[in-house]
């Protein structure tokens, strides 16, 4: 459950790609999306089900590539039943993953890389700098030591960082991780075949300490908090599933189990901006405050909670565009700090 793809260059060959691994899905998931979207013929009645499966196809290929100008927050607010889509269920990416490790160990192709090999080593590199900020409490002190010696204490906090990927997918981002100096690496995803491809690119790349294990965020059995958790793509998935919005809640109390007090989540995202990003943080928050004032009456706001995320910063320098008045980037990547005051 890596992500949503942004659109190749060449879309002929894309399509060509989604609509082929969308062909593994079986009938039976193809007749429940197609249910799920109320696709009905111009006519009004209901389409046959070749008609639905083909249309089913259509609307796969349509969530993946949607124009940069959907992911802006000025347009209207769609309709729930329009933006579900497979790539919210299990099985599509169950389906896709086999046909990656088909792939891979066929013609060793590592499969897709999600949001782009820059985006990847932009969010590791970047992700990298909050930690070192954070171990070192005032960057502007930085320069008051020896070079040698910064780089060697450098180097260590960033090794005991202990880092969890939620829906790890390939794994590729755990391994640019590991290029950066964490070595505490841990990715999860709910489909096996997912995590067979991202032990099998691990072993070929020398990554051996990439811990790599079957577990849905949404219902995990993790009982080890993280100080830093990745998300690139996962949240975006789970908001394409049908109950989507009851999802996205269960993944909020998910992460605020998983990240350690103190600890950062950072999410990478086509599908939601910086701002509705913060808002849904916010969301959650008064979900707490409301839960914290039923246990015990009072100005919850001036107490610290450790179960409140706090934004922290987001990457500035992706490509932006003009729509509708607001300057939008088609990705977002934000970190929030759990455990401050809000």
């Amino acid at each position: 459950m890596a992500g949503i793809r942004l659109p190749p260059e060449d879309t002929d060959i894309s399509q060509a790609r989604a609509l082929s691994t969308a062909d593994l899905i079986s009938d039976d998931d193809r007749s429940v999306a197609a249910d799920s979207w109320s696709i009905k013929s111009d006519y009004g009645s209901t389409l046959d089900d070749d008609q639905r499966h083909a249309d089913a196809s259509e609307a796969l290929a349509a969530a993946m590539y949607r124009a940069a100008s959907d992911y802006s927050s000025d347009k209207e607010e769609p309709d729930a039943e329009t933006i579900t889509s497979m790539l919210g269920y299990q099985s599509y990416w169950d389906a896709a993953y086999a046909d990656e490790l088909t792939n891979f160990r066929e013609h060793g192709d590592a499969g897709e890389v999600w949001f782009g090999a820059d985006v990847m080593e932009m969010v590791a590199s970047w992700t990298k700098g909050l930690c070192v900020d954070i171990s070192q409490r005032q960057v502007q002190n930085h320069h008051d030591n020896d070079d040698s010696e910064f780089v060697s204490q450098e180097e260590k906090e960033i090794a005991a960082w202990s880092v969890l990927d939620v829906g790890t997918g390939n794994g590729l981002l755990l391994q640019e991780l590991f290029k950066q100096g964490f070595s505490d690496l841990t990715g999860t995803d709910y489909s096996e075949g997912a995590i067979n491809l991202a032990r099998s690119l691990a072993r070929r790349d020398g990554c051996t300490s990439i811990k790599l294990l079957v577990d849905d965020v949404l219902e995990t059995k993790l009982d080890k908090k993280f100080q830093l958790v990745m998300d690139k793509g996962t949240l975006d998935a789970i908001g394409l599933h049908p109950d989507g919005p009851v999802r996205r809640i269960m993944y909020w109390e998910s992460m605020s189990r998983l990240v350690a007090p103190g600890g950062l989540l950072v999410i990478t995202s086509c599908n939601n901006t910086k701002e509705e990003l913060v808002q849904e943080v916010e969301n959650f928050n008064q979900r707490k405050i409301g839960s914290s004032q039923e246990e015990a009456p009072g100005d919850a706001k001036t107490r610290r909670h450790p179960d409140f995320f706090c934004y922290l910063d987001h990457i500035r320098s992706y490509p932006t565009f003009v729509f509708g008045g607001s300057v939008v980037s088609r990705v977002a990547t934000v970190a929030f700090v759990l455990g401050r005051l809000v």
